[in-house]
């Protein structure tokens, strides 16, 4: 494929429109070690913000019931799909035989020292490990990730080496974020599975993306 920065046309497009942050933005030339992430929600917001998959724009998802806010900044990974793969890895991972994948980009979170102000911005991070979180019958894995460099987590290699009460926090927060007045909605985290791990799941996320979407992410690598 043509080098995008020589190519005039692919300039011109992309100077003109702004790119869909799932399908026009790079997963990363060293994914699945380290990965551009899409980040939608950061530690301060209140409201559930959450991608238009249509129009590639932030959406009102809901407000929060309850006042637990999520200490990292939370998004998802470009060019990723939760779909056959990601469903039949929990399977085996769970015993399970039921579970699919959510439809949805694989989700990630990013802990950092710094306070972001807003999402809606790219950030690059390196995985260190996940919550295998499931809704229902349905796989909804969180990547949890480091921000590159940062000067606390950037170090960090695997998910073991993050204070317990950090990954408390971040566990409370899934299993209660999705509590609407009303609902009686099943979650649960059967693991917590380390970086080795993570990049597994990544890998068959972008497996199902390029099934799902004609090897679109290969054409943009």
């Amino acid at each position: 494929m043509a080098d995008r920065l020589s190519d005039p046309i692919g300039r011109l497009m992309g100077l003109r429109y702004k790119s869909h942050p799932w399908h026009g933005v790079f997963i990363g030339k060293n994914a699945p070690q380290e990965v551009t992430a899409f980040i939608e929600v950061v530690s301060t917001d209140t409201v559930k913000y959450e991608i238009d998959k249509d129009s590639g724009y932030l959406r009102v998802d809901r407000p929060q019931k309850f006042s637990n806010v999520i200490p990292a900044l939370y998004g998802f990974i470009p060019q990723t799909f939760c779909g056959e793969n990601v469903g039949e890895f929990c399977n085996i991972k769970t015993g399970k035989k039921d579970i699919e994948g959510d439809g949805d980009p694989i989700d990630i979170c990013v802990l950092t020292e710094k306070t972001l102000a807003h999402g809606d911005l790219l950030v690059n991070a390196r995985p260190i490990g996940g919550f295998r979180m499931i809704d229902g019958n349905q796989a909804d894995d969180k990547i949890i990730a480091v921000l590159m460099n940062d000067t606390v987590y950037g170090h960090f290699k695997n998910i073991t080496e993050v204070p317990k009460i950090v990954i408390q926090r971040l566990e409370h927060y899934f299993l209660t974020y999705k509590d609407m007045p009303g609902e009686d909605r099943y979650t649960e985290i059967p693991t917590i599975y380390e970086v080795d791990e993570a990049y597994e799941v990544i890998k068959l996320a972008m497996e199902d993306y390029n099934v799902k979407f004609d090897n679109l992410g290969k054409l943009l690598s």
